[in-house]
């Protein structure tokens, strides 16, 4: 365990966890907990959730290792970025073989050919050469004919290298058409991951949504009820960002939809409302008395949740024939928008800005750590005692599930599925060491904290662990701000998600014993 580990577990042990800040007792989700070697921390025996990873190879002090493993999806489809795109459409222009100016019109006449002769074949349209009918065309075409479209634009552009003067702008302009058209199309939704200027990645944007779905719950679950059912589930949020992308962007007041800006998220959610009905009733049985049993009421909530696919949106929305078309390619590649949902890529403005703040001497260890928090900064809502021991992207989150964990107000009601502070913790170093350490081995923020060494706040570092009074609520030290204000990245129950904020409850620090 290394460097007085058990002694510090047994001095660094708080008060007992209160559930006011929001976070649980420790619970065996990994399988039993084990105290160190002398400590007083015993291990706790409540019930294990389910579906949670189990991996009995987790070391306390295991090799280093920053490679994030993304977790298979099962998904072929890897959507194009604004990017690759343009790094395609700029490749190193090669040389024409022509040496003549006939030479050279006769070559770069062949090759014009030839790509629309493989735009063609490929997307089974033909581009015309104006550039509104250009536009026009692109916007029709799906995204595989899209990058095969581009790609023979390229092979254009390189045989017409050798050209000077119009020539040559033309091809580079045909380029710039092409991805305006797409980007302008639906499936510009393929691009809405891109980092933009006040616009969020479709996992944080779901995320949002999430959040009003929460309170839409907890308002039909707030009472006095004995027990609460219920029966069905959300759409498949695959099929409500189809749909979207293709109301929004083929409809009468139609807007693109490759950035995903607070305008464009609100669109979204009423897609989502359409797609997702919520009914719910209480029904009462009058128990009578039995024996030594009084006589009681029961009462039981009943919600029913109804989803609505993308083909029934077909008709609510009277589709067009060409946004019908859309969204019948899009529902043959919904692989696309799952690898959107599943991403981990930094895009959020605070996280990325807290990034280029690292100091340029930090250690691996501790800037994988930021950088793996980083990656779920608006992704993924809280949930009362929501673990995960999953590499990459967990497929439960955002699906609606019982809260099981004692000791708070939403426990016993239903929400959307995601971590609690401690929860992502365990998730963030369980990432960054590839799936071998979790700091305290899964036992809450109490125990987390039996697991550092403590230290004063002049002495943070990016990577320390603050928590609240009584560990009742753990973050991780991301950095500073412009103004030299330490940043905590954390899984708030106050703002529902994980977030950047400053020190505020934070009251005490400390150093992993990771760190050694």
């Amino acid at each position: 365990m290394g460097r007085g580990q058990a002694e510090k577990a047994q001095e660094h042990r708080q008060a007992p966890i209160s559930p006011e800040y929001g976070e649980p007792s420790p619970v065996r989700y990994y399988g039993k907990f084990s105290a160190a070697p002398g400590s007083s921390v015993p291990p706790k025996e409540t019930p294990s959730f389910e579906n949670q990873s189990i991996n009995q190879s987790i070391k306390e002090r295991p090799r280093f290792s920053a490679i994030l493993k993304e977790k298979a999806q099962g998904w072929t489809i890897t959507p194009r970025t604004r990017r690759s795109v343009e790094q395609t459409a700029g490749s190193r222009l090669v040389p024409s073989k022509a040496s003549t100016p006939a030479g050279k019109k006769t070559t770069a006449k062949r090759l014009a050919e030839r790509m629309r002769q493989r735009a063609k074949a490929e997307a089974q349209r033909t581009m015309s050469q104006g550039t509104k009918k250009t536009a026009k065309a692109a916007a029709d075409l799906s995204r595989k004919a899209a990058t095969a479209t581009a790609k023979a634009v390229k092979s254009l552009i390189g045989a017409l290298s050798a050209l000077v003067g119009g020539a040559t702008l033309a091809a580079a302009l045909c380029v710039i058409f092409l991805i305006a058209a797409v980007i302008a199309s639906p499936f510009g939704l393929l691009f809405s991951n891109e980092p933009s200027p006040g616009a969020v990645p479709l996992n944080a944007a779901v995320t949002q949504i999430n959040v009003e779905l929460t309170d839409k719950l907890a308002l039909l679950q707030a009472g006095d009820y004995d027990s609460i059912d219920i029966q069905g589930t959300g759409p498949d949020w695959r099929e409500v960002a189809a749909v979207f992308a293709c109301k929004t962007a083929l409809g009468a007041d139609g807007v693109d939809v490759a950035a995903l800006t607070p305008d464009r998220v609100d669109r979204l959610k009423a897609v989502f409302w359409d797609m997702c009905e919520i009914a719910s009733s209480v029904e009462t049985i009058d128990h009578p008395a039995s024996g030594s049993a009084e006589a009681r009421t029961e009462k039981i909530l009943h919600i029913t949740i109804t989803a609505r696919t993308a083909d029934e949106m077909r008709t609510a929305y009277l589709f067009t024939p060409e946004q019908d078309r859309a969204l019948t390619e899009f529902l043959a590649e919904l692989n696309g928008i799952g690898t959107l949902l599943g991403d981990l890529g930094i895009t959020q403005e605070d996280a990325a800005e807290l990034l280029r703040r690292l100091p340029e001497g930090l250690s691996p260890e501790r800037r994988a750590v930021v950088e793996t928090a980083c990656k779920l900064v608006g992704k993924v809502n809280y949930f009362w005692g929501g673990k995960s021991l999953v590499l990459g992207w967990d497929s439960r989150w955002g699906t609606i599930q019982k809260v099981w964990a004692a000791g708070s107000p939403s426990t016993g009601t239903y929400r959307p599925y995601g971590m609690d502070c401690s929860g992502f913790v365990d998730w963030t170093f369980y990432n960054m060491s590839g799936g071998s350490y979790v700091i305290g081995h899964g036992g809450g923020a109490r125990m987390q904290h039996s697991y550092c060494t403590p230290i004063s706040w002049s002495q943070a570092q990016p990577g320390d662990l603050v928590f609240y009074p009584e560990d009742t609520h753990v973050g991780i030290v991301g950095g500073w701000d412009e103004s030299g204000n330490i940043q905590i990245i954390h899984c708030a129950s106050g703002q529902n998600n994980v977030v950047i904020t400053g020190k505020a409850g934070f009251t005490s620090i400390g150093r992993p014993d990771y760190y050694g």
